[in-house]
């Protein structure tokens, strides 16, 4: 295979040709890396890196870039976690996601399930700047305000429309030109900015320097009052002490091993329990011996069918009745004597209806999100995913700060009738006040067997970040990819519901016939549709000191490094 080695400003990236999308790239460092969804804001984390910034500091600067381009999938008025790996090894979450309003109830949006989705019922307490800043005081090493200068300064004097925020413009053009305030910055004449136009967010700008110089004024000052007056107009329940009192938690991750890899990720209320389930239930296999054959393939589809209804179980940690029966459950899910367990009921000739896993109630299906992965050249390591949910969020955007604000809380379990299974929306991701969703995001990092930090991970795009990075870890571990082919790879997702196979185009047709045969029922997908694939951002750190970083061609991601 002819491969291209082309010099850039930062590191080197690989281009390997003919095969391979014009824009998959391996970045290749000495220092440190990062992997985001824009090639602009990945090289911002780096330029906070060449001047002595951690990987926390670096993964602060990323996200406000992120927030400020790609506004439709993350920003400052949504939410997120970030699990955190300091040199020594010690390990830590930042839980900053979004929670319900104080005067949130459980049924509230059972007679208009749309108000979940869209307006400013759905909005949920941002807490991503919350979180970044417990982050920063703990672990950064230059100062807040030098964090915010680069996004400061795009959203003053404009940044072009690139591929991906043109493909999100387009997707929503009579939604966004019809809203006044985001048809303010996205249709400024009138009509839809075409790529390569310049975005203004002045008023954006103005807020993230207002931040920088005083954090308070998101939670108690100017900022929380004009969010608060903007949400309440658009008809939601907010309150200033819902903004005063919001504080981000401090969670331990839990843990797996996976072939003699140390694996890290986060707890609930993400998917992280559900991931460590499923390499258990798969290290017994020795798939490598074999490749990606059927058996392998549909074995790697039941266990992720059993993975999900494990999902079904999770929640609010704070907020199940008897909390110890349920870390006692949890605690088992996460063992090996429970994958053996479940491991039994894996046939290798046939696929069964959702029933047979066993799922305990209808879970929620999430949406967008952002993933970006760093290792600086301490070996600090950070693995940070964030969203404002839907695309565009709760298209509430308010015009004086010129913040986006998320629709979380469509990510509760609404009451009501049960599903076609006969399975009832689960209890425990109902609506309380100050409760936190379940999530679908799983930010991982891997050790080597030294102990030593080997690969940082995690991805975006709702339900399908569980099979996406389960699938990219497989491909490194059991297949013996490169960073590159481990991300590019199709891949298939199931979730039980509905009972379907989704495989992304490219995978070899006679294993897709296979699973014909096999009794799954496949839909066939587009790798680079945005409805139905996942974006996993990685940088991989090998026993040489060695670098790798890859970001997702399906988002248009470039990763950056030195």
């Amino acid at each position: 295979m002819n491969i291209e080695l082309i010099p850039v400003e930062f590191g080197y990236e690989y281009r390997k040709q003919p095969k391979d999308p014009e824009n998959t790239y391996l970045i290749i460092a000495k220092h440190g890396a990062v992997a985001s969804e824009l090639v602009n804001c990945s090289r911002i984390g780096v330029d906070v890196l060449k001047e002595g910034g951690s990987a926390v500091d670096a993964v602060i600067a990323t996200e406000l870039c992120i927030g400020t381009i790609n506004a439709f999938s993350a920003g400052i008025g949504g939410g997120g976690l970030m699990l955190i790996r300091l040199p020594n090894g010690t390990t830590e979450i930042i839980d900053f996601r979004e929670t319900a309003p104080l005067n949130a109830t459980k049924k509230m949006f059972v007679e208009n399930p749309n108000s979940a989705f869209i307006g400013g019922l759905s909005v949920g307490v941002p807490g991503e700047i919350n979180g970044m800043k417990i982050a920063q005081e703990r672990y950064g090493k230059l100062p807040w305000k030098r964090l915010f200068e680069p996004s400061i300064k795009l959203s003053r004097d404009g940044f072009p429309v690139g591929k991906e925020l043109d493909i999100r413009l387009k997707m929503f053009r009579n939604e966004l030109e019809q809203d006044p305030a985001l048809s303010a910055i996205y249709a400024p004449s009138g009509k839809l900015l075409e790529k390569g136009e310049i975005v203004y967010r002045r008023n954006f700008s103005r807020t993230l320097e207002l931040i920088s110089e005083n954090y308070t004024e998101f939670y108690e000052g100017s900022i929380a009052r004009s969010l608060i007056k903007e949400i309440n107009g658009r008809g939601g329940i907010m309150s200033f002490d819902d903004f005063k009192n919001y504080k981000s938690i401090i969670r331990e991750p839990v843990i797996g091993y996976y072939h003699g890899k140390k694996i890290i990720t986060t707890s609930e209320p993400t998917s992280g329990p559900s991931l460590i389930f499923m390499l258990n239930l798969l290290e017994k296999y020795e798939m490598s011996d074999n490749g990606l054959d059927i058996t392998n393939l549909h074995r790697i589809v039941e266990t992720i069918k059993f993975g999900f209804a494990r999902r079904t179980e999770l929640g609010d940690p704070e907020y199940f009745r008897d909390q110890f029966a349920h870390e006692t459950r949890i605690q088992e899910i996460l063992s090996k004597e429970y994958a053996a367990l479940v491991r039994a009921n894996v046939s290798d000739n046939q696929t069964f209806r959702p029933d047979y896993y066993n799922p305990i109630y209808d879970h929620k299906d999430d949406h967008g999100t952002t993933h970006i992965s760093v290792i600086d050249e301490n070996d600090m390591a950070v693995s940070l995913s964030s969203t404002v949910n839907l695309i565009w969020g709760s298209r509430v955007l308010d015009p004086v700060t010129g913040i986006l604000l998320n629709d979380e809380m469509c990510d509760f379990s609404i009451p009501g009738a049960p599903n076609s299974f006969g399975l009832w929306p689960s209890p425990y991701n109902f609506v309380s006040p100050g409760k936190r969703p379940l999530s679908s995001t799983i930010p991982t990092i891997v050790e080597n067997e030294n102990g030593n930090v080997e690969l940082v991970t995690g991805g975006s795009g709702g339900t399908k970040i569980l099979s996406a990075v389960l699938q990219v870890l497989l491909n490194l571990y059991d297949f013996d990819m490169s960073l590159l082919d481990a991300v590019n790879s199709p891949r298939i997702h199931h979730q039980l519901f509905p009972n379907s196979l989704g495989v992304e185009q490219g995978l070899d047709y006679e294993l897709v016939d296979k699973l014909l045969t096999i009794g799954h029922v496949v839909q066939l997908h587009n790798m680079e549709n945005r409805i139905h694939s996942c974006q996993v951002n990685a940088v991989r750190k090998f026993k040489d000191g060695t670098i790798h970083a890859v970001s997702d061609f399906r988002k248009n991601g470039i990763a950056a490094g030195y």
